[in-house]
């Protein structure tokens, strides 16, 4: 009988684990959850970055196709809006600012306005934004209301290339009768967008020319009798 109950006390201590295998054996599963762990964390970081540069991509993206967009649809529109009502040359640019009357602005209501539209590019503290004027004829003190189009700007820069095929820093160039400047567009315009995380966003667009637009200005400008275009302000 003592000899069968040694042999199964035997038996039971060699399947039994001791304190210091159960020691060890927590340990490695410590160390095997500490690394799968950090690789998870790793991978959960590479993804947020790679989702973040891809945001900035598409936003950098998104910047310049709306600015491109609206210097092909300039029309050669000048508005009123300066002192006194002074007219407003087509398009007003220098080498940090830009504005312009372009074609294209939807109208799906068939509301009584313009298809015409008046915006502006401007660089402050950082941020590149896009003006839109809710008329073309406005009061000298009307503002735009402005939307940021791409932020962590450093500077804006442009260039206007005239018919004498030079490159300016201002438009329209001085000299020339003023309803002539009034009307006149570039050639093509320069602009160039320094980023601090992407570098420069540079592009030279050509404009439209103004005998293919003439139809479009004379529709819509103001008649002579006195009264206005559809959307101008009152």
């Amino acid at each position: 009988m003592n000899a069968r109950r040694t042999i199964a006390s035997t038996r039971y201590r060699a399947k039994a684990f001791s304190l210091l295998e159960l020691l060890v054996a927590l340990a490695v599963f410590a160390a095997l959850a500490a690394a799968a762990y950090g690789g998870l964390a790793e991978i959960a970081r590479v993804r947020g970055a790679i989702a973040e540069r891809q945001d900035r991509l598409a936003a950098l993206v998104r910047a310049v196709s709306t600015f491109e967009r609206d210097l092909r649809q300039a029309v050669s529109r000048p508005v009123r809006g300066g002192a006194r009502g002074a007219i407003v040359p087509a398009l007003a640019g220098a080498a940090d600012r830009i504005e312009l009357t372009r074609l294209g602005f939807a109208n799906p209501r068939a509301e009584p306005r313009s298809h015409l539209e008046r915006v502006v590019y401007a660089f402050d503290v950082n941020v590149l934004q896009r003006g839109r004027y809710a008329v073309l004829d406005r009061a000298p003190d009307s503002a735009p209301v402005i939307v940021p189009v791409l932020r962590n700007v450093t500077a804006l820069r442009l260039r206007y290339l005239g018919a004498d095929n030079a490159w300016r820093d201002r438009w329209p160039p001085s000299g020339g009768d003023d309803d002539t400047r009034a009307l006149e567009l570039p050639r093509a315009v320069e602009f160039r967008i320094m980023t601090a995380d992407a570098g420069e966003l540079r592009r030279v667009v050509e404009l439209p020319s103004m005998f293919q637009l003439e139809a479009v200005e004379i529709r819509d400008r103001p008649p002579s009798g006195g009264s206005r275009a559809t959307g101008a302000s009152p």
